[in-house]
């Protein structure tokens, strides 16, 4: 059972909005893109299976699961977010390239097939293209705990006969490199200290997993981690947090649209940036348990935000953030501090008559009455929800292409914002 296609079969997607409608009702969120994509690699460190819960229906999951059982791990799917996985009969080959250039989190199989087998071949990873993200920090960690890696004609190779602990400095916040290291970390001999870690909480999810399944890691989610190598790991069940994007969209998007719903299956601490920006545009924000309702006030007043590692502005909520903030009530403007390519949006949004400009880091944007319909193209998955929540508050009909970069982040789509009243339709590529 596949819950969802395959990116290749989505290539070209688009959808049609017909915008202008306030937004109401409950959405769910589903498990988190970033987290799923570390866990269903560290279930290959144990000796058994594996059953996780809370998968997001994502393509981005479907290309990682493909990955597995390239190698040998079996994988079955045992309802719609719920997948079983047995990496008993992982073998060491080179992961397949096609696989890699759709995924940034690919990268993570090279700790997964060095703590395992010891070598590792993986193509090096692709995903958006959204300013210069190094693996200069991976490959500086691994080599601490004893692997000998280079990279070669674009293929990442790794051999260790033994992997052992060490102290690891990461010269800058980086939550891929945190994962990676703390994977190899698990079934290392010795101790393990990961200093100047991110501390995301899917960087603790992917604790939670392994410390469920035997591992000894103390300090995920703060920016010191101390990893105690285990020699074996067991399989367990393990369930994936909500995904505090996905969650942050449909927010941003009732909001957009003079609309007010409830967002369900989140943990409100995760979106405490977020809610606090919101509230700080005029909307209301109600948090109760699991779920957080958002009302909007009318035109939302211009903010300013500067995106940081957790626990600051997260970076891939910023993108719709602008779509809101296009039809705000004066002049916002949004700093990037954490990648160097994320306005490529921009265009997009004045082509629906939004009125930013790009100075380097820092899109200045001067709120204008209201979005118009037009065809615009998602270069990247955050870009592409930005324009579907501008398409949504816009007058007329947006045409977006390039949906399929969407589908790798966000599931159900479709299905999601017409639950809560959008007119919107998928349309064949």
């Amino acid at each position: 059972m596949k819950p969802v296609q395959r990116a290749e079969e989505t290539e070209s997607a688009r959808v049609l909005i017909a915008g202008g409608r306030p937004l109401s009702g409950r959405v769910r969120a589903g498990g988190r893109k970033n987290s799923a994509l570390a866990v269903i690699p560290a279930t290959l460190l144990a000796d058994g299976p594996s059953v996780i819960e809370n998968v997001p229906q994502i393509t981005d999951v479907v290309s990682y699961l493909d990955i597995l059982r390239t190698l040998g791990a079996k994988v079955r799917w045992l309802g719609e977010s719920t997948v079983e996985i047995d990496p008993t009969g992982l073998r060491p080959l080179r992961v397949p390239d096609e696989f890699c250039r759709q995924l940034r989190a690919s990268y993570y199989m090279v700790s997964v097939l060095l703590a395992r087998h010891g070598r590792a071949e993986v193509p090096l990873p692709g995903g958006d293209d959204i300013g210069q993200r190094p693996i200069d920090q991976h490959i500086k960690g691994l080599r601490a705990l004893g692997a000998d890696v280079a990279v070669e004609h674009g293929i990442i190779h790794g051999e260790a006969t033994t992997l052992k602990g060490a102290s690891i400095y990461l010269d800058v916040v980086s939550v891929g490199a945190t994962i990676n290291l703390m994977l190899a970390a698990t079934l290392a001999e010795g101790t393990t200290l990961i200093e100047n870690a991110a501390k995301e909480s899917h960087v603790a999810d992917v604790a939670n997993y392994l410390n469920a399944a035997g591992a000894r890691i103390q300090g995920a989610g703060t920016d010191v981690i101390r990893v105690r190598g285990v020699p074996r790991l067991h399989g367990t069940r393990h369930a994936i947090i909500p995904d505090d994007i996905e969650a942050a969209t449909y927010m941003i998007g009732a909001l957009s649209t003079g609309g007010e719903v409830i967002v369900e299956n989140v943990i409100p601490k995760h979106l405490d940036p977020v809610t606090a920006k919101l509230a700080e545009t005029g909307a209301t924000v109600i948090e109760n348990g699991d779920w957080i309702r958002v009302r909007s006030n009318g035109r939302p007043r211009p903010v300013n935000v500067r995106t940081l590692p957790y626990p600051g502005y997260p970076t891939d909520a910023q993108p719709p953030l602008a779509a809101m903030l296009a039809c705000a009530a004066g002049t916002s403007i949004i700093t990037d501090n954490v990648w160097d390519g994320r306005f490529k949006y921009v265009d997009e949004l004045n082509r629906m008559g939004a009125n930013i400009r790009v100075e380097g880091r820092t899109a200045i944007i001067e709120g204008v009455e209201c979005l118009t319909g037009a065809p615009v193209r998602a270069y990247d998955l955050r870009a592409g929800a930005a324009l579907i929540v501008a398409g949504l508050s816009a007058r007329g009909l947006t045409e977006v292409v390039g949906v399929e970069h969407v589908q790798r982040g966000y599931e159900q789509l479709v299905r999601k914002w017409a639950g809560l009243g959008a007119d919107i339709r998928l349309l064949p590529g």
